[in-house]
C-alpha cells in the first residue's frame, strides 16, 4: 500500500477550515520487520496497527513530535504505511499558524511537520480514515506520477529494506536521500 498512497490527498475538516495536502512521501512497517513497532507483537502503544487497513495509528517520537500512519493490513496483522511528507494544497494559511512559520516549504516537509500543520495528534490514534474529519482520499484522477523507492530514514533496523516511496522531483519530499530506484 506505500506507494499506492503516493498521490493520494489527506483532508483533514477543522472548524476554522479544511486543511489537504497530497501525499508525496510514505515509509512501509509490517509485522516481520524489525524497525517496525509491530515487531515485538500488540501492545497498548501499538494497537491501532493490529486493526484492520484504513484507520489511523498515531504515535509521539522523541516525546515531542507526532507521526500519522495508515493502518494498511487486516485486522490481526500489524501493518502500517507512515505519511512522511504531503505537498500543501488547501488551508495553507492555517497550516502556517499551527506551525507557526511562513515558510511554505517547510509545512509538510517530514511527519512531525506534516502532524503540527494538519493539527493531528494522538486523539486521532485509532479513527477509521474512511469517514469523519480526517481521511485519506484517491483522487479521481491520477496521473503517473514517477515514484521512487530507496532504503528508509531514520532507522537502525532493517535498512536493507527499500520501503520508502516518493514522488520523484518533489520539492515537497523530506530527505534529501532522494533517488534510489524507480518504479
Amino acid at each position: 500500500m506505500a506507494p499506492d498512497l503516493v498521490g493520494c490527498l489527506l483532508v483533514r475538516k477543522t472548524p476554522q477550515g479544511v486543511l489537504s495536502g497530497m501525499v508525496v512521501e510514505t515509509e512501509a512497517y509490517a509485522e516481520g520487520d524489525p524497525a517496525s513497532h509491530s515487531f515485538r507483537g500488540k501492545t497498548d502503544r501499538n494497537r491501532p496497527m493490529f486493526r484492520e487497513g484504513g484507520r489511523a495509528y498515531v504515535y509521539v517520537i522523541y516525546g515531542i513530535h507526532h507521526c500519522f500512519n495508515v493502518t494498511t493490513g487486516a485486522a490481526g496483522d500489524g501493518q502500517a504505511v507512515l505519511i512522511r511528507a504531503l505537498q500543501p494544497i488547501s488551508g495553507i494559511g492555517l497550516m502556517m499558524e499551527h506551525r507557526g512559520t511562513d515558510r511554505v516549504e517547510l509545512l509538510c516537509k517530514g511527519p512531525g511537520r506534516l502532524c503540527s500543520a494538519m493539527g493531528i495528534d494522538k486523539s486521532f490514534n485509532g479513527m477509521s480514515l474512511l469517514d469523519g474529519n480526517l481521511r485519506i482520499m484517491v483522487p479521481r484522477e491520477r496521473k503517473d506520477t514517477g515514484i521512487s523507492v530507496s532504503s528508509r530514514t531514520g532507522i537502525t533496523k532493517g535498512v536493507e529494506l527499500k520501503w520508502r516511496y516518493f514522488l520523484e522531483g518533489s520539492p515537497w519530499v523530506s530527505t534529501s536521500r532522494r533517488v534510489s530506484d524507480s518504479r
